[in-house]
């Protein structure tokens, strides 16, 4: 049975299992701007009922109105959490938008490899890393030109907000499907098809050069020296404008000079105070 409400309260989604009013959208909305940075405009008012609707099941709730005092009350934190899990899409595969491979492979990775081979630091940071495809395509590019990578000082930190994701991450298991996108050249080198066939493992080399950690990118970045290059891909087009600004020059502070950024397809950076050039398909460099 729907809860009641009063008549003055509008409804969003009038043939919902659950009464989803204006307010409880707001008060939704405000929590995961101010969690995550990310917008939900009205128009989202469906996207936000259908996900968060099956945490309302999941947790045995009957009015949307008792999830919102959940998630703004002192111990809603971890429901906070599962909640900005839900808003984010998470769509992720291995080697999406391939260019950025071919250019860290080509452009890229000599100058690295050059660097870790002379006893030098390489650090490569995955923003945004979802269920982890994104930075152990990375790791596989790094290991193909440079397979001793584990035995030096190369490392790709993995972050994201989602801490489901992050485990999956660490795991490194993935359906056999997500071979198709990987280039067959890396299948048996650096990945382990399990034995019953329908799963695949990344392999101990690529597992050994990433490590997973829990980062909003809106709280503090606790992470100590700079990056030589740093993947976040559709993420900002989550963001107002000022959001994406200030990411945007965080990046630029921790980021090497001549550093290489890579964003999403859709992204761009238009802000002309921030120190970055474009160099190739949504792929910046740090001037200095």
């Amino acid at each position: 049975m729907a809860e009641y409400h009063s008549p003055r309260e509008r409804v969003l989604v009038p043939d919902g299992e659950f009464v989803f009013t204006e307010a409880d959208f707001k008060k939704i909305a405000s929590l995961v701007h101010g969690e995550a940075g990310i917008v939900l405009t009205e128009g989202k008012a469906n996207l936000v009922y259908s996900r968060l609707a099956k945490r309302l099941r999941a947790i045995g709730l009957r009015t949307f109105r008792e999830y919102c005092e959940l998630i703004e009350g002192e111990g809603g934190a971890d429901e906070r959490q599962a909640m900005i899990g839900a808003m984010t899409t998470n769509v992720t595969r291995f080697f999406r938008e391939p260019h950025h491979f071919e250019y860290l492979k080509a452009q890229v990775m000599p100058a690295l490899a050059a660097k870790a081979k002379s006893g030098g630091r390489v650090r490569i940071w995955s923003a945004a890393c979802s269920s982890g495809e994104e930075p152990y395509s990375i790791a596989l590019t790094v290991l193909d030109a440079l397979p001793e990578a584990p035995k030096l000082d190369v490392l790709i930190l993995a972050t994201d907000i989602d801490t489901n994701m992050l485990a999956r991450g660490r795991q490194g298991v993935y359906p056999a499907t997500a071979l198709g996108s990987i280039p067959a050249a890396y299948h048996g080198k650096w990945l382990e098809q399990e034995r019953h066939g329908d799963t695949v493992r990344v392999g101990q080399a690529a597992r050994d050069l990433v490590r997973f950690n829990e980062l909003n990118l809106l709280g503090s970045w606790p992470m100590r020296g700079k990056f030589d290059l740093i993947f976040c891909r559709n993420v900002m087009i989550y963001f107002d404008e000022a959001t994406q600004n200030r990411i945007w020059s965080g990046f630029a502070n921790v980021l090497q000079p001549q550093g290489t950024l890579c964003i999403g397809h859709s992204e761009r950076i238009t802000l002309e105070t921030l120190p970055f050039r474009l160099v190739a398909q949504t792929t910046y460099r740090l001037n200095g």
